[in-house]
């Protein structure tokens, strides 16, 4: 197993430290953590479920996993989803830090995944003693043999960081491309219930309730084979601390997948289960949810913008992928003069050099706050 990189966000103590001595505070923008209550429908799905002796089912039960397949077709436009394909996991950065590894990924296997990403990607790749290949674009991966091909794609719509959507037609084309060159496609959609869009998505005057799915029939023609969607419902629900998501897709996949965690003893609670299945079912808090984003988001971008930073993507997720045009480092410096910390690109990929990531999850307070700080800059 190859040494792993730090961990980016242990790095940022200095610049926490000098941002805390602002005679107004710390406004932390640096991650993603909810700061809203959980639903009181999952509270109280999980203390109903509180009295758990026994073991539970890897699998996860039949209604969980049949509730997962409608909220497919209910939310994401995705009928068909195979309750069989379907798989709670303990978390979804647990999912994608081992999944080269559940699937038999290791020397010599290539795993591929954007240039600009989440760091777990290329640590589950190391994790596995995979190839790791971060990537703009599939025809930046050049001509196709044995030896270059990617075993497995990672895909993440929308993006943290940028907050890019994929739309149906990309999607389409890169499920083309996988099944003609035999490649494995993971499309990690956490953020799929926060699109801003307008007329394209789940924004104002849209049709759509959420982003497109690598699995909507739109895309993959409603064939499931060798794809599969990861989705979390901290992000939605609040339900970081629960660790409660799931995988679904292809069923052979799946229970490769549920085999080797039957042996490993990757098992979600119980309780966790339920307050997922109440969760899943509710779409009032997650409406809910959003509009407290979306009144956050519409505080804060103008002020970034209006303090010279200029504001990229974002379109869906709960980052403003923000720069000045200059090195990372000396944004988040620049911010932290102003008492506010944020996340440098670097983080993300060399490619994200250049930018910041300023989050949304924040109370109202301190995005009021950052807001009324940005707007005193004086350009």
């Amino acid at each position: 197993m190859r040494a792993l990189p730090d961990f980016p966000w242990d790095s940022l103590a200095a610049v926490k430290q000098r941002a805390s001595t602002h005679p107004g505070g710390l406004v932390d923008l640096s991650v993603g953590t909810p700061v809203d209550p959980t639903p009181e429908v999952v509270q109280r799905a999980l203390v109903e479920a509180a009295d758990a002796p026994g073991y539970p089912q890897t699998w996860g039960t039949p209604d969980l996993r049949e509730a997962v397949s409608d909220w497919f077709a209910r939310r994401r436009g995705t009928p068909g989803v195979d309750p069989d394909g379907v798989l709670p996991t303990i978390g979804s950065k647990e999912l994608v830090a081992w999944l080269p590894t559940l699937l038999g990924l290791g020397e010599r296997d290539i795993v591929a995944f954007p240039d600009i990403a989440y760091p777990t990607y290329d640590v589950g790749v190391r994790l596995a003693g995979a190839e790791p290949l971060p990537m703009r674009s599939l025809t930046g991966l050049g001509p196709m043999t044995r030896a270059t091909t990617p075993k497995l794609l990672w895909l993440n719509t929308p993006s943290n960081p940028t907050g890019q959507v994929l739309g149906v037609g990309h999607l389409r084309k890169v499920v083309l491309w996988a099944r003609q060159h035999g490649v494995l496609v993971a499309s990690d959609e956490c953020y799929a219930e926060l699109d801003w869009r307008d007329g394209d998505g789940a924004g104002p005057g849209s049709d759509e309730l959420t982003t497109p799915s690598l699995l909507d029939p739109r895309v993959c023609g409603g064939d499931h084979h060798g794809l599969l969607v990861v989705y979390s419902a901290s992000k939605q629900s609040n339900l970081a601390g629960y660790r409660a998501a799931f995988v679904a897709g292809d069923v052979a996949l799946v229970t490769q997948l549920l085999e080797v965690r039957k042996h490993a003893g990757m098992i979600v609670p119980w309780p966790v289960q339920r307050a997922l299945l109440a969760a899943l079912g509710d779409d009032a808090h997650v409406a809910e949810q959003k509009a407290r984003y979306a009144a956050r988001r519409e505080l804060l971008r103008p002020a970034v913008e209006a303090a010279g930073l200029r504001v990229d993507h974002s379109e869906a997720g709960l980052y403003l992928w923000a720069t000045r045009g200059e090195d990372a480092g000396e944004t988040v410096a620049w911010l932290a003069e102003h008492g506010i910390l944020a996340a440098p690109g670097t983080f993300y990929g060399t490619a994200g050099g250049k930018h910041v990531r300023i989050a949304l999850t924040a109370s109202d307070e301190h995005i009021r706050e950052a807001a009324r700080r940005l707007a005193g800059v004086t350009m």
